[in-house]
């Protein structure tokens, strides 16, 4: 099952990244996908502005993963592309953020192959006639469930 959309502007993705959020009702594990300057950090920024969060959003190419938490779970935003080996992940403990009680947004997820578990969604992000064009694609019965909920409900 899969979903593409075409996002005019950096508000457009935001938007789209903000209802996404709101499909997602329990752990999940995203990938983001795309060259630099895809859009992958905005869409993540969006993501999390849908949960409520208003404070701001980096892209953790240095310190790799960035925590947000909320009442009953959390965001980690992971950003993989200065890995030099998917082992790294395994020192950093990949396995303790990867649990029931989080999200997990992750940028440059070839980067872990063989250290992470299959995603749930996969978001690709292209540049595209002047905006981007987003295509998610499900991994899982969850993604297909969240991916539904993202068509039933309101369009972007």
């Amino acid at each position: 099952m899969d979903k593409v959309l075409f996002l005019a502007d950096e508000e457009a993705t935001i938007k789209c990244a903000a209802h996404l959020s709101q499909c997602v009702k329990s752990n999940a594990i995203i990938f983001l996908q795309g060259t630099l300057g895809a859009g992958k950090t905005t869409f993540s920024r969006g993501f999390l502005r849908g949960l409520g969060y208003n404070g701001p959003v980096k892209s953790p190419s240095y310190t790799l993963v960035e925590p947000y938490e909320f009442p009953d779970f959390t965001v980690y935003h992971f950003d993989f592309y200065r890995l030099n080996s998917p082992k790294e992940l395994e020192f950093i403990g990949i396995q303790d953020y990867l649990n029931p009680h989080a999200i997990s947004l992750i940028e440059w997820p070839e980067k872990g192959e063989g250290f992470l578990p299959k995603p749930d969604l996969c978001c690709y992000l292209a540049s595209h006639e002047g905006g981007r064009q987003l295509r998610i694609e499900t991994h899982s019965e969850k993604g297909n469930t969240i991916l539904q909920r993202f068509q039933d409900e309101k369009s972007i």
